[in-house]
């Protein structure tokens, strides 16, 4: 369980990192996109091959396209109560934040970082962490903490106060982690094959909602035609990690 806590808290760190870059060096917004875009390549991988092919390996397609949906509607359901609280613009480099809520913005993070959290917790439970997965959620966490903590240093929150936030939220994702491992260990009888694959779809369908909902639209809106080809990189550097 402490193994899977460390890979969640290692995986979302990059959030907490991000913002100390934003703070530091003030990356603009291409760079931002640059990391989205290959980011959500890396995720599409993931995705693809990591979870939603081994679901199927264990359960049926009904079974899985049914926590497919499931995922996807829960992450659309919560997104839209967030947006409601004040979180609807956390991801703005330009301060927008400012209209918004903190509570409404750590708890849009946390919708963001739980599900790819509790499965890397699974991931551990069945031999190691997954390298592919790891990568993909890491490296999309980074660009999200630079560009929200962007738009909070210009909307005049101090730094301490926008660590503190990221550091809730790495707690959490690492939480989440361990409670993957907990619950989705078979040795612990809580959870068979078929249920490890309800969970590996239903972190798949609110994985592809984000990316195509918040990480995709804001790195076209700033790379246009450059979007897809760094996708495509991404989604070919989780071909290769999962081949080492």
């Amino acid at each position: 369980m402490l193994e899977a806590f460390a890979w969640g808290a290692v995986a979302s760190g990059t959030l907490l990192l991000g913002a100390m870059l934003a703070y530091l060096f003030r990356p603009g917004p291409g760079l931002n996109a640059v990391i989205m875009a290959a980011g959500a390549g890396l995720l599409l991988g993931s995705v693809s091959y990591d979870l939603v092919e081994e679901a199927l390996g264990a359960a049926g397609f009904l079974w899985v396209a049914l926590w497919f949906f499931a995922g996807s509607a829960i992450f659309v359901l919560g997104d839209v109560l967030l947006d409601r609280m004040g979180a609807r613009k956390r991801k703005n480099p330009s301060g927008a934040q400012a209209d918004g809520s903190a509570r409404g913005i750590v708890m849009g993070s946390v919708l963001d970082g739980i599900p790819e959290s509790f499965v890397l917790g699974l991931t551990v439970v069945q031999g190691g962490i997954n390298l592919p997965l790891l990568f993909a959620v890491a490296l999309s966490n980074l660009p999200e903490g630079m560009a929200s903590s962007s738009g909070l240093r210009i909307a005049g929150w101090p730094v301490t106060r926008v660590a503190l936030m990221w550091s809730l939220v790495v707690l959490a994702s690492a939480m989440a982690a361990a409670a993957g491992y907990v619950l989705l260990d078979p040795e612990r009888g809580l959870i068979g094959a078929a249920g490890q694959a309800s969970a590996q779809a239903f972190a798949a369908g609110a994985l592809l909602t984000m990316l195509c909902d918040t990480m995709l639209p804001e790195a076209f809106e700033e790379l246009r035609d450059w979007t897809g080809a760094l996708v495509v990189l991404g989604f070919a550097g989780s071909i290769a990690l999962a081949a080492i």
